[in-house]
């Protein structure tokens, strides 16, 4: 398999950490996205929308977007609990991930880190929205380890990536001790150093 990611992105790490995770045999292949490297005809043949991370199986079929890459490469593994219903929770805080979160965590930081913009510059809508995300996960992590039950998951996986460096976004987690115990579970559990 080859991992076409870019390090920086939090949406690949997601798939480098789960195939770590399951000691699945890959080649990375660097994409520097700021370099458009991810727009070259090369790569829009493996991925006509042009975004990291892609894959390329084994077979040679390509597969996109980070959480439904991370879904299959974990079918049938730990990663996904066995009962319908905890596979359908894991799934819900997937489908929230990339709707109510990402879009506030990750765009902040990656004003912040890559466009050089400060706080104040941040639209605050999408700061609210951010600290939304954050709340909501630290009343679920009050009374549950992982985000589905006391196991790890993808969904932990898959929030994971950007909720460990939403400081760098502008959002503090002093005030979220249940999300910092998570955080330090979850990378524990999931091999992350």
């Amino acid at each position: 398999m080859k991992i076409y990611g870019d390090l920086n992105s939090g949406n690949c790490l997601k798939v480098k950490w789960v195939s770590d995770h399951l000691k699945l045999p890959y080649t990375w292949i660097d994409i520097d996205t700021s370099k458009g490297e991810s727009r070259t005809p090369e790569f829009l043949a493996l991925n006509g929308a042009g975004q990291v991370p892609t894959v390329v199986l084994d077979d040679g079929r390509p597969l996109a977007q980070s959480n439904a890459i991370i879904r299959y490469l974990a079918r049938g593994s730990d990663l996904i609990p066995t009962d319908a219903y905890g596979a359908a929770r894991m799934d819900e805080w997937l489908f929230w991930e990339q709707y109510s979160h990402e879009p506030y965590i990750a765009v902040c930081r990656y004003q912040i880190v890559y466009l050089g913009k400060t706080i104040s510059d941040l639209d605050p809508e999408k700061l609210k929205r951010g600290y939304f995300a954050l709340a909501r996960m630290e009343h679920h992590l009050t009374t549950s380890r992982f985000l589905v039950g006391d196991r790890v998951s993808l969904a932990d996986a898959s929030l994971l990536a950007y909720t460990r460096v939403a400081h760098e976004g502008g959002f503090h987690l002093d005030g979220y001790a249940s999300i910092r115990r998570w955080i330090a579970d979850s990378e524990k559990a999931l091999g992350i150093v």
